[in-house]
């Protein structure tokens, strides 16, 4: 599908496909897909709605940037820690171990993700909930060039 002859506009709540996924603890509507960028940027609003998030891990080949928009998150990138809340945003280099955890539910972040590539295949997915610690997503993970050095945050860890 040549998403690049649609208008842009993709309103709130809404998902670019109107096809939503989940994955791991939320949903995640896609506002601009690698079709519309020839590849160089995606960009999901989540919503999360239970306490989680994914475990320490790098991107080979992906930069990443987040913009907490409701809610209370921590993150840890290197082996800095972080609490940040809405309007707060932080950037994850390629290469660079990262993990965040949402502190409370419901919560919504933005995740944007360049270049793009493969990443959306990945999120299409749809793993969710329970599926962290199964070979599948490791499977997956190895797959799309992420690669998971350590365990997820925990609410204890967010004293910072």
């Amino acid at each position: 599908m040549d998403m690049q002859s649609i208008p842009g506009k993709v309103a709130f709540g809404e998902d670019r496909y109107n096809d939503p996924l989940r994955f791991l603890n939320g949903r995640f509507d896609c506002k601009v897909s690698a079709g519309d960028s020839n590849g160089a940027l995606l960009i999901f609003d989540t919503f999360r709605d239970s306490i989680g998030g994914p475990p320490l891990h790098y991107h080979e080949r992906q930069d990443e940037w987040f913009m907490v928009l409701e809610g209370d998150f921590l993150f840890q990138v290197g082996d800095t820690l972080l609490r940040l809340g809405p309007g707060d945003s932080i950037f994850g280099p390629r290469m660079v171990p990262h993990a965040f955890l949402n502190l409370v539910a419901p919560a919504r972040m933005l995740i944007a993700f360049t270049p793009a590539l493969d990443m959306e295949q990945f999120f299409r997915a749809g793993l969710g909930p329970g599926s962290a610690a199964s070979e599948e997503f490791e499977k997956l993970h190895n797959a799309h060039h992420i690669f998971n050095v350590g365990p997820p945050l925990r609410v204890e860890q967010a004293n910072v």
